[in-house]
């Protein structure tokens, strides 16, 4: 059997995270290892337990969970899979969490088999949560701003730029796979080359890459 993916909760309220973790615990394969109560917890607890996974409140006392989520993953060499937990998912501090590396946004509404789904899903990180959302809170900050063509949008091979449009959409490896007719092993090496040229940490963030560099366009 694989190992369980391990969780950290990391919520202001007592009664989320004993919520978050009943629900957690009860499932086959998922296993929650440790709990923060502030941002700066939150990183403390991260870096000693070392989980696959991390569910972050947005909002927290000391530093925010955008902080926490910056500082987690700017500081350890393999870092987990963070997901912020917000109750709007139009918020700013989303958009600043993905920006910064964060895997994708869960909302503090979501249904129990929601919360489960999410969490499988950015351990396996070959495809986008909630990719609707995520295309929504790009374009809609990339309005905001001039797009930028950093060189790494140039150094895109013909492949990989295919690829990166496919994965903006919200596609798996394997949909992606099909689409162009090729072994999902070879879609899987050009994400990995499109995420090294771009600096992005993962799917999540090289779509939020790729609308504000201008290569993947709004409207």
């Amino acid at each position: 059997m694989s190992a369980p993916v391990r969780i950290v909760l990391a919520d202001d309220e007592r009664m989320v995270r004993t919520a978050l973790r009943v629900i957690l615990d009860a499932e086959p394969g998922l296993e929650v290892v440790g709990e923060a109560a502030t941002g700066a917890e939150a990183v403390s607890v991260v870096r000693a337990e070392r989980p696959d996974v991390v569910l972050m409140d947005v909002r927290m006392p000391e530093i925010d969970g955008i902080r926490a989520t910056e500082q987690i993953l700017g500081g350890m060499a393999e870092p987990p899979r963070i997901v912020v937990v917000t109750t709007f998912e139009n918020d700013a501090y989303v958009y600043d969490a993905l920006r910064v590396g964060a895997a994708g946004f869960l909302l503090k509404r979501a249904a129990a088999e929601e919360l489960v789904s999410a969490v499988r899903l950015v351990a396996r990180s070959d495809s986008l949560l909630y990719p609707a959302a995520v295309r929504g809170l790009a374009a809609e900050h990339a309005r905001n701003r001039p797009p930028e063509a950093p060189p790494w949008v140039a150094r895109l091979t013909e492949r990989e730029a295919e690829v990166l449009r496919l994965v903006a959409t919200g596609l798996t490896n394997a949909e992606i796979a099909a689409r162009m007719g090729v072994g999902a092993a070879t879609v899987k090496t050009h994400v990995a080359s499109v995420l090294a040229k771009s600096g992005a940490r993962d799917r999540t963030q090289a779509v939020i890459l790729a609308y504000e560099s201008g290569f993947v366009r709004t409207g």
